[in-house]
């Protein structure tokens, strides 16, 4: 496991030069909120690292329910029980295995849905709520239920699969050969690019992803990356 920290964010990426994974670990002034939990094989290596900081594991966030990033979450939530569950109200319905399309979804769902995940959520997400002192933003697209999470002191943006920084910054659905599993699991193209857009404005001086490395800086480049998407969806 690879740890990188800038202020207050610590990114545990596993297996980086193969498919690079990351989840967080963001450091209240008395505990930790882990965001997003991996892959089930490097559900050990996640809890050392927790453990590392001595401080009280609090919440445990998922941006999204696709199985790259909820994996862990069985051992992870059965290791630190005092700690939260949290994830938005549209994928706890894809963690409990379930890909029915809900009124209004034509696009069929992509990526793993995980089928054998136990562990139910103590909290269901929307726009505008707190974790400690994190920012719930809806942004779907990546899935139906997407969420980001937005620090506003340290300007920091947590983005799960809204956008990537492995291959360069680009838009979930915007395919970059270097690194094309984010685009081939995006759920709505479309959707994606208005949560990028709306993800962009925020100008957010670090970028983190679920896929690649932290960015300083990300606003031009994420702008960037936008009017790139846009252009190909209108061809």
């Amino acid at each position: 496991m690879r740890i990188s920290t800038i202020e207050r964010l610590h990114q545990l990426q596993t297996t980086p030069s193969f498919f690079p994974v990351n989840c967080y670990l963001f450091e209240e002034a008395d505990s930790l909120t882990l965001i997003d939990t991996g892959i089930s094989l490097n559900a050990k290596a996640i809890y050392h690292a927790i453990k590392s900081h001595h401080k009280p594991l609090r919440s445990i966030i998922l941006t999204h329910a696709h199985a790259d990033h909820v994996g862990s979450l069985d051992f992870l939530a059965n290791a630190f029980p005092l700690a939260e569950v949290a994830i938005s109200y549209r994928d706890a319905a894809l963690l409990s295995g379930d890909e029915s399309l809900r009124e209004g979804e034509t696009t069929p769902l992509k990526g793993g849905i995980p089928k054998n995940i136990k562990t139910r959520p103590d909290r269901l997400l929307e726009s505008g709520q707190q974790v400690g002192s994190l920012s719930v933003i809806t942004s779907p697209g990546h899935t139906p239920g997407s969420i980001s999470l937005w620090h506003e002191g340290s300007r920091t943006l947590i983005a799960g699969d809204a956008f990537q920084t492995q291959g360069g910054i680009a838009v979930s659905g915007d395919t970059r050969w270097q690194f094309p599993f984010p685009a081939l699991a995006t759920w709505d193209k479309d959707v994606a690019l208005k949560s990028a857009h709306q993800l962009t404005e925020l100008t957010p001086d670090i970028l983190a992803t679920g896929h690649g490395p932290l960015v300083l800086a990300p606003s031009y480049e994420m702008r960037e990356a936008v009017d790139r998407f846009e252009q190909l969806l209108k061809r």
